[in-house]
Parts: C-alpha cells; structure tokens; sequence
C-alpha cells in the first residue's frame, strides 16, 4: 500500500510518452520532467513525503535500480491490471506492453548487481529432525509423534516410481482424529519432543530467521539426545544400524580395547560424515575416538559406547545447524568447490526429502561431480523417484495451503449441527484430507500442477459425501476410508472449493469473504494483502434489524468506500464474494438465512468478469500464467527457507515462461528450482536495496 499513491502517478505519466530511443536513459529523456512536474509537490517537497518515497534523490535509470523493489511493484501492479486505478485513465495494450518491456530491462539490470539473499545460519526445524534421526541410524519408526504430520497412512501407496496411485486408501489425521487405534505407538519411549515450529507469516516452519537456538533450546536439544539413545526401543528390532554400528563384531575380543577402538573409528567416519553432512575433520574424528577409548577403558560395553557417541553427535552443532559453509580468501578453489557440492547435497536433501543426504549424494559431492548439471539432472530425478519424497508431501501442501488453521475451526454448534458426530467429533478431520490426497495424487502420477485448481477428480470418505449435503452421520474416527471419485459437478474440486478451505476460512457463525479473498490472494497467487492501517475506525454500527436485511456485500459496502482501504478491497473482494454461495462448513446456498439471493460476481483482476461461482473457477484458470508464478514462489521460498526478493524474480519469471510452454508438472516445477540459480548460490550476500 505504500506505493499505491507514487505508482498512480508513475504508471499514468508513463502511459503518456513515447518510448526513448534504443539506448536512450528511460528516466531524463521521459520521467523525470514529468516526476518534476506532477509529482514532486507531494513526494519530495512535503515535509511528509507521501508513501514514504522521495522522488528528489531519484536522477537516472540507476537511481531506479537501486530500488528493486520499488521497481517490482510497479511491474506487479502493471501485469495485474491494478494500475491504473478506475478513476485513472486507462492505458492500451501495446503502452502497457511497452511500459513494461522499459521497467523489466531496468529491473534486470537493477538485479545483476545484486547477489541473492543470504539464508542465515539455522537450526533444524522439528520435523527435520526427527527425518534425520530416523535415516541416520536406519529406524523403523519416527523418533516422536509429529502431529504437523498431518495425515498418517495405513495403506502402504505412497510408491513415487510407480506413477499412480489406488482408487481407494486408508489413512487417519493426526490431529484431529481418534489416536487410540491399537496400532503401534509412534514415536520412541520416554522421547518427549521440543516444541513445534510454526509457520512463518505468510511463509513455511523451515524459514531460516525463524529458528533460533536459545540457550534453554539447547539445552532441551542435550536432554532429547540423552533421551534417545537411552530409549528403550532403540534397539535391534526397531534399528536397521544395530548390528553394523553398534553390535561390536563377533571376531573382536570384549577384552581388546584397541581392536574396539578401532572399530569405533573406522565405524565413526562415515556415520560422522553423514551425520555432519561434511567430510569429519581428522581433529574431529580423533576427539570422538579418544572419548569412546575413555569410556571403553572404564567398563563400559561396545553398544553402550555407541550409544554415547551417537547422543554427542546428534547433540552437536555441526548436526543441528543448516549454513551454506563460507569461505576466507585463503581456502584454495578446490576446496571452496567442495565445500559448496556439499552444500548443494544438503539443498537437495532437506528441501526434497526434509532430511540429511544419503551417501549417494555425499559420495558425489565430495568427488566434485554433484554440480555437473548432467549428474544433478539424474540425482534429483531418483529423489524425486524416491518413497522419502512422501516427506515433501508431509510438509509442504498442508503448509501451502494453511491446513493448521483448520484445527481451530469450531462452528457453531447450534447452527450447525451436522457438522458435530459422536458428540465430540468434527467432520473437518475428514474434509482436511481430501486437499492432501489431491495434492499427492498430482505428484505421484505427475500431473498438471494446474490439477490443484480444477481436477476431474476429488477424494471423499462416507463422512466427507455426507458433510458435502449437511447430513453427517458419523462413523469414522480412527482409520479413515477415502475413495477416488470423478468430479461430475463444476462447483467442487481443487483446493480453492473444498470444505476444508471454505470451512477455515469462515467464522463460527457466518462465512468471512475478506479472510477468504486474503487466502486466496495469498495462496493460490501468493501476493498476500498489507495488514490493515492500525488507525483505520471500525465499520459503522447498525441495528441488529437493519443488519437482519442485509447481505455480507451489502454489510462491508463501507470497506471499499473509504479510501484507505478501497486499494486491498478492490483485490480481496471479487475473491472472497465468488466464494459466497459455500457457507461457513462449505455446504451449497443460493440464498442466505434472511431469504437473500447470494451475489458472487465480481472482476477478477480488473479484467475477467464472472457471475457465478463456477464462472470464477473458470476465470482462475485463465490466469494460468498467474497461478505458475505464485506456486513457483512458495516452492522456492520452501526450498531455499527464506523470503524471496527482486532477485529472485528472473529466476521465477524463467521457470513460468517454461510451465506455460509445457513444462507444468508438479515434478517439473520442482526439478526445475533445484536446478535454478538461487537454489545454487545461497551463500551470496544481497548488496543494499535501495530501500531508504
């Protein structure tokens, strides 16, 4: 918002003009004498500059690209159709077109000087831990129940190389469903797990300037290792590592204390370099070996000893912390291309499979082949091939789509009571599971990341059917059965009309189109609205009668009226209003409680006029190119674990041109971050923006 009142200007003034010659500086030869004329009064020579953004210090085409993200907002406004506003006049095409070819080639060059941002040292999330725990010693079960997690799998589909997936799967959902099961119980004995990591605002649990270490943190990291290797399940039947790292070999003496040690060291290496994700500094390695002499030569058993080494390892820094290894001006090149496929096999690991490397990975970055773009090209395609790839699926879409918030939708009980079943139970622990099933049937079979939007196809229990027409019954609370069914109705299917969206983004007692227009901005598009002006009055009060006659649109009518608010609520509105005829838990209306006919047209981008809900889902599918971009950002930003910036939007701008030429599977979008110049160059500190 704070560029709404420079960008009318700017935009409005640019449609004026003829474009420069070839060469030719954009900004003396055709802004700044109308900046000078029209603009300076009020942002540059107010005391209060307007938007906070001084046109005075701005002389030249450079002067623009040291501000990026300035530059990016006018790009974003102009390809969106938000600028000019409505009582602006508007510009033709080829301006427009014209305009933009300008401000991208002064973008361009305003982001070759820049390096991408830099992802700061961090810790690894919960999750992430927990995956490398269970790779590193080779277990058989999570180390703690992960109710971030939040679908659990009984039937065993989940198989990348196969390509497809069952017509019928039985799973259950960890937080809101029946744990009790008579299953075995996740997570190890006496193992209590620290507290899970939220998602960032607007953002995912692996962002790196969210996870800190405290000093209570890493003390709670101490306890849990001890914890573990104390455990009572960690043992044969539950480790696939117990008898090649811990069982001491049958042709060693318990008597012969060197021949151990020397088991230990030549077992230590490569569970060190795993576990660190690095080859083990000799100094390193010769600690841990001298330790366990220690421990050997005061009694204690071979197994014991292990156990001990493996409680320091996943205790230490070099295990709990993610970087990108720097190096000083005296490390030779050889090393600092070493150093950085090692990095390269972390990147991949942690985004792809939320965990360490494995030592085919390892083995390649540390001959120096990781980087070949040839070699790279067929690991991520046996990553992607891989079953640790249900991991990403853990992860990433119920993040993407804000699932957790579903957890906390409580609908009225009075209003809607088919909502409830077996007197404590809701039907949202089924409708969570369907936008998750979809989203894995699109990765297992490859499809169309376009299939997240208007697939031919859904997945529904008997209780989700039910749900869908407001007579829940109620029988599934533990395993829950779903079965994949074709859509025959237009108004359902994808992620957008699903009951677990539509319910979450409801209130208890009435649908909310502004929180539903926020999620679909920021989701499906991923240009989340700016928080509200703090100083913004609330809405006029009225007649609890007068309120009875109105409908929702009529009700914030007020909203758009106000200037300082008109800006979002022009955005927000079409998307949260479409979506009216799904009430609070997602069920069909055409009318509302007072007898109202529900309203849902609207203009979706100031350009694609609809009338129905079914209209609306066809014109989301003309922003195709729209949608590409915004999921391409929230998989980059996932993958690199940090908020992208203009640098980053050749990168996105690249990958889009490719999904929109063909290239739009959920695998080929994937594939192509991990081959993106961001993904390679994280160490890269970002110069100054620009922004004061």
């Amino acid at each position: 918002m704070k560029h709404h009142i420079a960008l009318n200007t700017i935009l409005l003034l640019l449609a004026t003009c003829t474009p420069p010659a070839a060469g030719q500086d954009i900004f003396p030869a055709v802004l700044q004498p109308l900046l000078e004329a029209h603009c300076i009064t009020c942002h540059g020579k107010k005391k209060k500059i307007e938007g906070e953004i001084n046109l005075l210090r701005l002389s030249s085409s450079r002067d623009l690209q040291r501000k990026p993200d300035l530059l990016q907002a006018i790009i974003k406004a102009l390809e969106a159709g938000d600028m000019p506003p409505d009582d602006e006049p508007p510009l033709d095409p080829a301006t427009r077109s014209s305009m933009l070819a300008h401000l991208k080639a002064i973008s361009r060059k305003s982001t070759e000087s820049l390096g991408f941002s830099h992802t700061p040292i961090h810790r690894m999330n919960r999750f992430q831990y927990n995956n490398a725990l269970v790779d590193l010693l080779d277990l058989d079960r999570d180390i703690f129940a992960l109710p971030e997690k939040l679908m659990r799998r009984y039937t065993d589909y989940f198989d990348p190389a196969s390509g497809s997936m069952p017509p019928e799967v039985r799973v259950q959902n960890r937080p809101l469903g029946k744990d009790v099961d008579n299953a075995r119980q996740e997570g190890f004995s006496g193992v209590g797990p620290f507290p899970q990591d939220l998602r960032a605002e607007h953002g995912y649990d692996n962002q790196a300037d969210h996870l800190t270490l405290s000093p209570l943190l890493m003390e709670s990291f101490l306890r849990l290792s001890h914890s573990i290797v104390e455990s009572r399940d960690l043992k044969r039947e539950e480790c696939g590592s117990w008898d090649s790292f811990f069982t001491l070999p049958a042709a060693i003496d318990r008597d012969d204390i060197p021949g151990q040690v020397q088991v230990v060291r030549e077992r230590l290496q490569p569970f060190l370099r795993r576990a660190f994700r690095m080859p083990v500094e000799p100094g390193t390695l010769d600690r841990f070996v001298t330790f366990a002499e220690r421990e050997l030569q005061a009694g204690a058993s071979f197994t014991d000893t292990m156990k001990t080494l493996v409680g320091a390892t996943v205790a230490s820094p070099d295990f709990l912390y993610l970087y990108s290894t720097t190096t000083s001006r005296k490390t030779g090149a050889d090393e600092q291309r070493l150093r950085h496929h090692f990095d390269l096999a972390s990147r991949l690991s942690f985004f792809l499979w939320g965990s360490i490397p494995d030592d085919t990975l390892l083995d390649l970055a540390g001959a120096g082949r990781l980087g070949d773009p040839a070699v790279l090209s067929g690991q991520v395609d046996r990553m992607l091939n891989d079953r640790k790839m249900i991991r990403f699926c853990d992860s990433f879409p119920g993040q993407w789509l804000q699932l957790d918030r579903l957890i906390s939708s409580i609908p009225d009980k009075d209003k809607f009571p088919y909502f409830y079943f077996q007197s404590a139970y809701r039907s949202s622990m089924h409708m969570m599971l369907e936008p998750l099933l979809l989203f894995e049937t699109v990765y297992l079979e490859d499809r169309s990341v376009m299939d997240l939007l208007a697939p031919d196809f859904s997945w529904q229990s008997d209780v989700l059917r039910d749900a869908y027409i407001g007579q829940v019954k109620g029988r599934q609370v533990q395993v829950l059965t779903f079965k994949r069914i074709p859509i025959t109705d237009p108004r359902w299917g994808g992620v957008v009309t699903n009951a677990a969206v539509l319910t979450m983004t409801s209130s208890p007692l009435r649908t909310t189109p502004i929180t539903r227009g926020a999620w679909v901005n920021a989701v499906i598009f991923n240009d989340p609205p700016e928080p509200p002006p703090a100083d913004v009055p609330p809405l006029p009060e009225a007649d609890e009668e007068t309120l009875a006659t109105l409908t929702l649109r009529e009700r914030f009518e007020d909203h758009r009226k106000r200037a300082d608010c008109a800006a979002c609520h022009r955005t927000i509105d079409p998307l949260g209003f479409a979506l009216e005829n799904y009430g609070p838990t997602g069920l069909w209306r055409d009318t509302y409680d007072n007898g109202r006919k529900v309203d849902p047209s609207g203009l979706l981008f100031q350009r694609h006029a609809f009338t129905t809900a079914i209209e609306f889902k066809e014109v989301l599918l003309k922003e195709k190119q729209r949608f590409l971009r915004g999921f391409t950002a929230h998989l980059l930003s996932y993958s690199l674990g940090r908020e992208l910036d203009a640098a980053d939007s050749e990168t996105l701008d690249t990958i889009t041109a490719r999904a929109m030429a063909g290239e739009d599977s959920l695998r080929d979008v994937i594939k192509m971050i991990t081959l993106s110049d961001p993904f390679h160059n994280p160490e890269t500190r970002q110069v100054d923006h620009g922004k004061k």
